[in-house]
């Protein structure tokens, strides 16, 4: 049997309890990592963590507010104490509110841009200040596809996203020196519970019945069928492998061919 692609490698995860960030942290220690898994709600970081260890790899559950800067450092430095060292960070915490351009209120742009944007930003130099000691490393930011173009009940979403993909190509030409590759990847609309959520805020928007917002949704992706968290985790798990070790600065669409660039 051919060693597993990221044997020996440690990886921390945001927001990597449920959802998305589950499926990727599950991706990763099928792939032989080691994970370290962030998230607001400490029960749910356990759990993931007895799951990874049953697929035998080590696990470490951390309760992270990544809006808090000397809380994304502590832990950042907790995960380096326990294990030795990361080498892969992916940044999928993160937070999606939707509304009329008109209702937009202060405190909903600040959320967005202080979880999606500094959040992920605050991981991001914190962990690279590890890496460069070791001269190598990958992150993997998680854009979406609001951050490609405009959607008319997601403006301070698709801001938040837009500067994803825009701080993912500064930090890979900041740190390429170092051999670090920063790459993103934009889903589409992925079968969650997140989505069930927006599925219920859109239909009040347009006024119209629950459940027709995300069949509209699925029925415009050219791939026929809904995104599932497994495709958004291969391709992370392509990003954090040594098959992708020539890419830096990209943003991957995954989004079923809603976007095309």
């Amino acid at each position: 049997m051919s060693e597993l692609r990221l044997a020996k490698k440690v990886a921390l995860v945001t927001g990597g309890a449920q959802g998305i960030g589950r499926a990727i942290t599950l991706r990763l220690a099928n792939d032989g990592a080691d994970v370290a898994i962030a998230d607001l709600n400490l029960d749910n970081a356990q759990s993931v963590a007895k799951e990874v260890e049953a697929l035998g790899r080590r696990a470490y559950a951390l309760q992270v507010d990544v809006r808090n800067k000397e809380v994304v450092y502590e832990a950042v430095n907790k995960v380096v104490e326990e294990f030795g060292t990361i080498d892969i960070l992916v940044n999928n915490a993160g937070v999606g509110l939707f509304n009329s351009i008109f209702d937009i209120e202060e405190q909903e742009l600040d959320l967005q841009y202080e979880v999606n944007v500094k959040g992920l930003f605050f991981a991001m130099q914190a962990t690279a200040k590890h890496m460069v000691k070791k001269n190598s490393g990958r992150i993997i930011n998680l854009a979406s596809q609001a951050g490609r173009r405009g959607e008319p009940f997601a403006l301070s979403y698709c801001m938040s996203k837009a500067a994803v993909i825009s701080m993912t190509q500064s930090a890979a030409l900041a740190l390429a020196p170092n051999k670090i590759n920063v790459n993103a990847v934009a889903p589409g609309v992925v079968d969650t519970p997140f989505w069930e959520k927006v599925d219920k805020i859109f239909a009040k928007l347009q006024n119209i019945p629950e459940g027709e917002p995300k069949r509209r949704a699925v029925e415009a992706i050219p791939l026929g069928r809904i995104e599932q968290p497994e495709d958004v985790a291969n391709v992370v798990a392509f990003l954090a492998g040594p098959d992708s070790v020539y890419m830096t600065g990209q943003t991957v669409n995954v989004d079923g061919g809603n976007v095309l660039s």
